[in-house]
């Protein structure tokens, strides 16, 4: 009975887990909105996933910035009191310096920020709990056997 109610566990994790592997593929989208003012960008670190589709919104409240991504070469502009925007997929990890790409300033060399791409975790999470879970079921079958 317990082999039989394993087996069905087992059986069930491999078509449930796999649903939870998949890659976004930009799939995924998020909207992030960048403030820009006087040498600095509001916010000036922002985090996301590989594979995650991204657009950054900037906005300018005080004179015009620009805003060039390091690692994708994206550049946009925006103009006091309006916006522009960006799109792309977030496919490179790592960390990528966003600075701004009109000169705004005495301290413009100074208005940088940070892209910060992490790994899919999920993807490495379900891969994590695969291996668990055959090496947990190698076992059980191992001392079993010696019983």
């Amino acid at each position: 009975m317990k082999k039989i109610f394993t087996i069905t566990v087992l059986f069930l994790f491999s078509f449930v887990l796999p649903s939870f592997a998949q890659e976004d593929n930009g799939e995924r989208s998020r909207t992030i909105e960048i403030k820009a003012k006087k040498f600095s960008y509001t916010p000036n670190i922002i985090e996301v996933n590989k594979g995650e589709r991204v657009k950054i919104r900037l906005i300018s409240e005080d004179v015009t910035h620009g805003f060039y991504l390091d690692g994708y070469g994206l550049e946009t502009k925006a103009n006091p009191g309006q916006d522009s925007s960006i799109s792309f997929v977030a496919d490179k990890t790592g960390r990528f310096a966003f600075r701004c790409s009109v000169t705004c300033g005495e301290f413009h060399p100074y208005m940088i920020g940070y892209l910060v791409v992490g790994p899919n975790l999920r993807f490495r999470n379900y891969v994590f709990l695969t291996l668990f879970l055959g090496l947990g079921s190698l076992a059980v079958i191992f001392l079993k056997k010696r019983d």
